[in-house]
């Protein structure tokens, strides 16, 4: 693992390319889509291509020989052991919109393990950070999850898959748990709903379809604050799950048990 010294540089350097692109992007105020991807509702705009590359540049301009992940132009450089995620727009569909709930994810990996992670949020200006093992911050001060700890009283966080039939299963499976939490939202943006369960502004996250780039910063910083995270693996069904330490078992059990009946009923039909 890398010293403390290295982490912390890394940090600024994530920083300082993020709240660069956070600039960038308000300059543009609201942006049109120019393409889309997996499927016709997941779009890319030419804010999105700019502020990638200004990440991209800011990045190896300080570390040359770091390899890089983008939502947008790939991967680059994957034999190094340094590698940075980038998701250069957080939220392109409310930029589409002007719904003013954007984020920049900058996260770094070494030798496959995030150690890095920086969410700024385009629009209130919060900059979110983290170092392994060193607590995570928002504009620089330490932040903490809230104390949640009935599942019955969470504010619960999602979001949906471009993919319809996921959306689908997905969104059955939040209606079904609709009468076990507090409420349901969804703001748009994966990396700022992590930041915003890592700060105490929300309780719980959960989400299925989700790539690297959405989740590696955010999760890292709410994992430092104090959140239990489970990142999308094979066991979960690719969902991310993440809440305050005294509701996250009973959130997995009931995701688990919820993601079943939608399935039994939906094999019956």
């Amino acid at each position: 693992m890398p010293d403390e010294a290295s982490l912390r540089t890394w940090e600024s350097v994530a920083i300082a390319a993020a709240r660069a692109a956070a600039d960038l992007i308000r300059t543009r105020a609201v942006d049109s889509e120019i393409d889309v991807k997996s499927s016709p509702t997941d779009v890319v705009t030419q804010t999105d291509l700019d502020s990638e590359r200004l990440i991209t540049q800011r990045l190896l301009a300080a570390t040359p020989d770091a390899g890089v992940i983008g939502e947008e132009d790939g991967q680059h450089n994957a034999r190094a052991d340094l590698q940075w995620i980038i998701d250069p727009l957080d939220g392109t569909v409310n930029f589409t919109y002007g719904v003013p709930i954007v984020g920049v994810s900058v996260a770094a990996s070494h030798h496959g393990a995030i150690v890095v992670g920086c969410v700024v949020d385009v629009v209130h200006g919060d900059v979110y950070s983290a170092a392994l093992g060193c607590g995570a911050r928002r504009n620089g001060q330490p932040i903490r999850p809230s104390a949640c700890d009935e599942l019955s009283m969470a504010l619960l966080v999602t979001g949906y898959s471009y993919r319809p039939e996921i959306r689908l299963r997905h969104g059955a499976i939040i209606a079904s748990m609709l009468g076990d939490v507090r409420d349901v939202r969804c703001f748009g943006s994966a990396a700022l709903h992590l930041c915003w369960l890592a700060s105490g502004n929300v309780d719980a996250y959960y989400e299925r379809d989700i790539k690297l780039w959405d989740y590696a910063a955010g999760a890292l910083i709410a994992h430092e604050a104090g959140v239990v995270v489970e990142r999308p693996c094979p066991e979960n069904d690719g969902a991310i799950i993440a809440a305050t330490p005294r509701i996250f078992e009973t959130l997995r059990r009931l995701a688990e048990e919820r993601s079943a009946t939608v399935d039994r009923l939906t094999t019956t039909r």
